[in-house]
């Protein structure tokens, strides 16, 4: 089940953290690491902090945005460390790995993606996230080593999968039906945002934080295949009727 979840590391600028980060992982039994546009990669840094977890960042998957390190997830969750303009859930490390271990226990790919060392992750960037995780470290000096934020949110994940084989798993989790991926989200966030503005409702040259609120709302919906198919069949048809084009009604 932990290999459903990857750690996901955007634009690090000092190779020592991806291996401080591999190191971290593999204490806690994490394997999957994927780098989105590194400075510096591989070096002889990474290897020499990873301290013998060298298996992981010969097998990590190098991307250049972070779209690409998001294919086939259906929960991602964002470390952030500042208070933004448009408040997105958050949670905290151990709401983190509770949340992570269930969706993971389902056979969901799940992802926890961790900022730049200088400026952690965009806007934009945090919108492509369910939810928003905080570590509440000491105000007065709050800044963590990207390796040492790793190693938090890995420990509370091995916490939470421990914890659900001393209570012998769950058995009726994988139950559940199969969310949306998130290269699914933006597909459709991309539709929508084209057919509102087709329709008039959503201004190009001034769209405040329209599709901000819009990806917030569905990231909290927890939208399945199924309702993927029903909104992006809806926008389909919008379309059709705005630009005049006959519509046949399928049989029901």
């Amino acid at each position: 089940m932990l290999q459903n979840i990857r750690v996901v590391l955007v634009n690090t600028s000092h190779p020592g953290n991806i291996g401080g980060a591999a190191r971290a992982m593999k204490n806690m039994g994490l394997a999957h690491l994927v780098l989105v546009d590194p400075l510096q990669f591989p070096a002889a840094d990474a290897s020499a902090r990873a301290s013998g977890a060298d298996d992981l960042l010969a097998n990590a998957q190098v991307v250049a945005t972070l779209e690409e390190a998001l294919v086939g997830c259906s929960l991602v969750l964002g470390t952030s460390a500042r208070d933004r303009s448009l408040p997105w859930p958050m949670l905290d490390p151990r709401e983190c790995g509770g949340k992570t271990v269930e969706a993971a226990a389902t056979g969901q790919q799940v992802a926890l993606v961790f900022g730049r060392e200088h400026a952690g992750l965009t806007n934009d960037e945090l919108q492509r996230c369910h939810y928003h995780v905080h570590i509440p470290s000491n105000p007065e000096f709050s800044s963590l080593n990207l390796a040492a934020a790793v190693q938090v949110l890995a420990y509370e994940v091995r916490t939470a999968w421990l914890a659900g084989q001393a209570a012998g798993g769950a058995s009726t989790a994988a139950e559940a039906p199969a969310l949306a991926t998130m290269d699914e989200m933006e597909g459709f966030y991309k539709h929508l945002e084209a057919t509102l503005v087709q329709i008039g409702f959503l201004d190009p040259a001034n769209p405040r934080h329209l599709m901000a609120r819009l990806r917030r709302l569905f990231a909290r919906s927890a939208v399945d295949h199924t309702e993927m198919s029903i909104l992006r069949g809806i926008l389909t048809e919008t379309g059709k009727a705005v630009r005049g084009e006959p519509h046949k009604r399928k049989e029901q």
